[in-house]
């Protein structure tokens, strides 16, 4: 799964970068969309290739801007933060620093060149400055269309309700969890089996490749 990098959102469990990782649930299709081989498990629609300059910032909770997803398509995004002792340094100006620390971790080389050039702010705190900053080094900034309110002291039925009852309103988005909350963890086998039984279909992003189409299954 791809995981975006900086001071977090998506990149992985790496807590001074607040890691979101893009993923399907169930079955994920590196380069190509794919159904599940195991029956009765969602998999993957298609693969959507995410352009950062035609997309530099996406997700409407944040961004006038999304992306260009189909009635009852989503994208499941995970953080492992914000985390009061390390998002504020993240934060201060060290974004590349954030993106250095991800990759040595995921690669074990430290880069600012992000592998995945997929950005989210930890807490969504940006700045004119960094998402200007991040728009020129072509790394699309991830927001949020919806999401499970998980950092407040819910039950998973609780949460799985508030969840089912946000998506309903748009059938679509970009939809934010954290997976450190046991209550996520426990709400996420009966999202994902009212995702498949509503025919919601998860879509997994990859960046854009020059010479590429945008997206790839039916």
């Amino acid at each position: 799964m791809p995981k975006m990098s900086g001071a977090k959102p998506v990149a992985t469990p790496i807590r001074s970068t607040a890691a979101a990782l893009l993923m399907s649930l169930g079955c994920v299709a590196a380069t190509h969309a794919a159904d599940c081989p195991r029956k009765g498990v969602l998999g993957t629609s298609r693969v959507l290739a995410v352009d950062p300059a035609k997309f530099p910032r996406v997700g409407l909770k944040s961004f006038p801007q999304t992306l260009p997803l189909r009635d009852h398509e989503v994208v499941l995004t995970f953080d492992d933060g914000p985390w009061p002792p390390t998002t504020p340094k993240v934060l201060a100006d060290e974004i590349e620093h954030g993106i250095s620390a991800v990759e040595l971790a995921l690669h074990g080389v430290a880069t600012t060149t992000p592998s995945t050039p997929f950005f989210r702010f930890p807490g969504f705190e940006s700045t004119p400055a960094t998402l200007n900053f991040l728009q020129a080094q072509g790394i699309a900034v991830f927001g949020a269309d919806l999401w499970a309110s998980d950092w407040i002291r819910l039950t998973p039925q609780q949460e799985l309700k508030l969840l089912i009852k946000r998506l309903k309103v748009s059938n679509r988005g970009i939809i934010l969890l954290h997976d450190p909350k046991a209550q996520t963890a426990a709400m996420l086998p009966a999202f994902l089996r009212y995702l498949r039984d509503n025919d919601y279909h998860v879509v997994h992003l990859v960046p854009k490749q020059p010479g590429v189409d945008s997206e790839a299954g039916p």
